[in-house]
């Protein structure tokens, strides 16, 4: 089967749910008319990765962090509903990134929407990475899935989920397909080892090699102009930031790269056509959760059960992560009104 894939590399109206809903729906509509069938958006595309966190100590984040929640959107809020409506007018299947609101937290999501507007999957980051952990709340093992599609297997992971072996085991054994690797801007912190642009890469190449399964990476990038806005102290650019920082590319099940390369400081679209069968042929050599396992030495114990802090009894429980509200139907076009007078015929 031949999907077409598609991954953004492209710059959040930071800080601004609204603007960056605006430019999530004309990326989706840009990268239908581009034919693809899957588009892949980064980790917390909207309102944009919280670059603050690691730029500034915690008494001086006050003023982001307030910014941060009134831009973080609902799971049934109409912010959310844009995009489900865009998808389904161009019949696509999105992966979407974004700082999810629920109650007082807001938690790192990811939403699989298909190509008729409903919601297939919805997750959050399991375990939200060092600095975020002041930000962002956990999820439990429920949004480790992979879901089938008539795509295919599809499932999604957040950033440094790819750095975490027993997550990564518990997406292999799900005979994942096509999997969406979003990544956050990586123009921030560049130059150190561990979140480089080169290791990050190297961590999604890797999961295309032991899952046996095509990597789509999507990521942010940051201009000169959007490093202000998390100004220092005199107004210059954040100190964190290293420049650019797009790295949107399409790994094969083989986990070589089968797409273009933009510039790092290059807004686009990269496509990729695949087919499935290379994915049985890259795990008839290397199936780590199939042929290639060894449960009598080595065995993953994996709770997929979602959790709960309060479960209520005999009330009316609040909206779980999986409870998107259905989509309104598209209005039937209205019938012709009765004419009420004849036309006369004229020569």
């Amino acid at each position: 089967m031949s999907v077409r894939v598609a991954a953004i590399q492209a710059e959040p109206v930071w800080l601004d749910a609204d603007a960056t809903v605006a430019k999530t729906v004309a990326l989706i509509a840009e990268a239908a008319a581009g034919g693809a069938d899957l588009l892949a958006f980064p980790e917390t595309w909207i309102p944009g990765y919280p670059v603050f966190l690691w730029s500034y100590p915690v008494y001086l984040q006050q003023e982001f962090v307030a910014r941060y929640h009134a831009n973080s959107i609902s799971i049934s809020g109409e912010q959310m509903a844009r995009i489900r409506r865009a998808a389904r007018e161009h019949s696509i299947t999105v992966v979407l990134g974004y700082s999810e609101k629920f109650g007082g937290s807001l938690y790192m999501a990811q939403s699989i929407i298909g190509p008729d507007g409903e919601v297939l999957l919805h997750r959050r980051k399991l375990k939200p990475t060092h600095v975020e952990r002041t930000l962002f709340g956990e999820s439990d093992g429920s949004g480790i899935r992979v879901i089938d599609t008539a795509l295919g297997r599809l499932g999604a992971l957040n950033c440094a989920e790819h750095l975490q072996p027993l997550t990564k085991y518990a997406m292999y054994s799900q005979n994942e397909q096509i999997h969406v690797a979003a990544w956050p801007c990586l123009g921030i912190l560049g130059n150190a080892p561990a979140l480089s642009p080169e290791s990050i890469m190297a961590a999604s190449q890797t999961y295309a090699l032991e899952g046996g399964t095509f990597v789509i990476t999507s990521s942010q990038i940051m201009s000169d102009e959007g490093a202000r806005a998390f100004p220092d102290a005199t107004g210059g650019p954040t100190p964190v930031y290293t420049g650019g920082g797009g790295f949107a590319r399409v790994y094969g099940p083989d986990s070589g790269l089968i797409t273009e390369q933009l510039p790092p400081t290059q807004e686009g679209i990269v496509y990729a056509d695949i087919d499935l069968s290379s994915v049985d042929l890259a795990k008839n050599t290397l199936d780590p959760a199939g042929h290639y396992a060894r449960p009598d030495v080595l065995r993953l114990v994996f709770n997929a059960a979602p959790a709960a802090p309060v479960t209520t009894e005999g009330a009316a429980e609040p909206l779980p992560p999986q409870g998107f509200p259905a989509l309104e139907k598209e209005p039937e076009a209205s019938p012709a009104p009765p004419r009420l007078f004849a036309t006369a015929a004229h020569d």
